[in-house]
């Protein structure tokens, strides 16, 4: 009998065994499928998340890209319209030129036709408007033509001598004429036809005679002086 017992509490206590064993081995196979779903969570909301940054990052830099579009697009805007701006007024300025030099050269062909003298038109530099009439020409000429404005008191001295600056000055002796006392007056129409009415005419061609002769006004003078002639 007591074998008997003892079997049967063999018997149980292996049972008992392996229901904990059992009961064990689905609490561990519970655990670790639990443990495994964590970590493909884990996984699926890191990816979502390095998306979700990398959408940030590409949203950031197209709207980078769009300010710097807009940005360049203004700035060419602004420098085309500046350039606009700018081309307009230099065409009014040189409408407004060709206005003045048509102008300019309608009242020379009118004096040159009346006999009329010939008015100056250029451009008078500040260290000549001291002067006035001819002389003022003749000093604007003078530095147009490459002399120093050093150089004008002689020339305004040898052509004081000469004819006092009167374009319609005449030698009736000799026949020479004008400002510079060409002789014959009509040499000077190798520079314009209105030799006798144009001071300027007179006054270029007297600085090319004087350059070609003494290289300078008061290399001139100072023949003038010694030769009381040039």
């Amino acid at each position: 009998m007591d074998r008997l017992w003892n079997r049967i509490a063999v018997r149980t206590a292996a049972v008992g065994l392996l229901a904990a064993g059992l009961a064990g081995g689905v609490y561990l196979g519970q655990s670790q499928g639990a443990q495994t779903g964590d970590s493909q969570a884990s996984l699926v909301a890191a990816a979502e998340a390095e998306e979700i940054r990398l959408l940030k990052e590409r949203h950031g830099q197209h709207a980078a890209a769009r300010a710097y579009q807009r940005e360049a697009e203004e700035e060419a805007a602004t420098t085309a319209a500046a350039e606009a701006k700018s081309a307009a007024g230099k065409a009014r300025t040189l409408e407004k030129k060709a206005i003045e030099k048509k102008a300019a050269k309608k009242k020379a062909d009118e004096a040159k036709a009346s006999g009329a003298t010939v008015p100056y038109t250029g451009p008078i530099p500040t260290s000549c408007k001291e002067f006035s009439g001819n002389r003022e020409t003749g000093c604007a000429l003078m530095l147009d033509a490459g002399f120093a404005i050093s150089q004008f008191p002689c020339l305004n001295k040898l052509w004081n001598k000469e004819s006092g600056w009167n374009h319609r000055a005449e030698n009736s002796s000799s026949g020479a004429y004008g400002i510079p006392q060409a002789y014959p007056g009509s040499k000077m129409g190798s520079v314009a036809s209105d030799w006798r009415t144009n001071p300027a005419t007179q006054i270029k061609w007297g600085l090319g005679y004087v350059k070609g002769r003494y290289d300078t006004p008061c290399g001139a003078w100072s023949h003038f002086q010694s030769a009381g002639s040039y």
